[in-house]
């Protein structure tokens, strides 16, 4: 029982961080981009990258089965370089997951970065700091509580994936069975007693990750 029971955890840690830190490194170029760069066309990018949050997750898991199948370029370049498909693997269920939280975590950054005050980041412009330094020196020191919660909000959605994952990496023991795939097997083969101690992990991790997520942010 031991090893099966953390089996999916440890795997839904694993692919929940990885995922969560692909997520905030898109979201975080991509949220002060569109913050501070105003071009038509806008709205739609903001669209697209809004969309796997209101989904079915089928939807997504479908899109990606598409795009990162045997016989897309993008899958085909996967194979290639790892010589193993995308689909039913551990980067698939990473990919999976980083996609469905990408949209909270670009939104929350996107917040935290319209209420950063314009006009010190205009100060340091005028003496003399490049974007980046901006970037780094002032934006980042005033926006960091909206960083923590993405970053922590991304993780938790990330540890919670289910309908993506399951069509695009499976439910493969050791491999890509996260703790809401293997409740999923367990509720259909009658093992409740495993379903409900994964489920009180999930809901106990995710309650702790939140709870300290608004400490800090407060």
């Amino acid at each position: 029982m031991i090893p099966s029971y953390w089996s999916p955890i440890l795997t839904s840690l694993e692919v929940a961080t990885l995922a969560s830190i692909f997520a905030f490194i898109l979201a975080l170029g991509f949220a002060w981009w569109l913050t501070h760069r105003p071009f038509h066309g806008k709205v739609i990018v903001e669209t697209l990258f809004l969309l796997p949050l209101v989904l079915p997750p089928s939807v997504v898991g479908l899109g990606l089965l598409i795009v990162g199948g045997r016989r897309s370029p993008f899958g085909q370049g996967f194979e290639y370089l790892f010589h193993q498909p995308l689909v039913f693997s551990f980067p698939a269920a990473v990919l999976a997951a980083m996609v469905v939280a990408f949209p909270l975590v670009y939104q929350t950054l996107k917040i935290g970065f319209a209420r950063v005050d314009n006009d010190l980041e205009d100060a340091a412009r005028t003496m003399g700091a490049k974007e980046a330094q901006v970037f780094i020196y002032v934006t980042i020191p005033l926006a960091w509580p909206a960083l923590v919660t993405a970053l922590s909000l991304g993780f938790a959605r990330a540890l919670g994936e289910f309908g993506a994952t399951m069509m695009f990496a499976g439910n493969i023991p050791g491999k890509t069975q996260t703790i809401p795939t293997a409740i999923y097997l367990a509720v259909e083969t009658g093992d409740t007693k495993m379903a409900i101690l994964w489920s009180l992990f999930a809901i106990g991790f995710s309650f702790l990750l939140l709870s300290i997520s608004r400490f800090l942010y407060r």
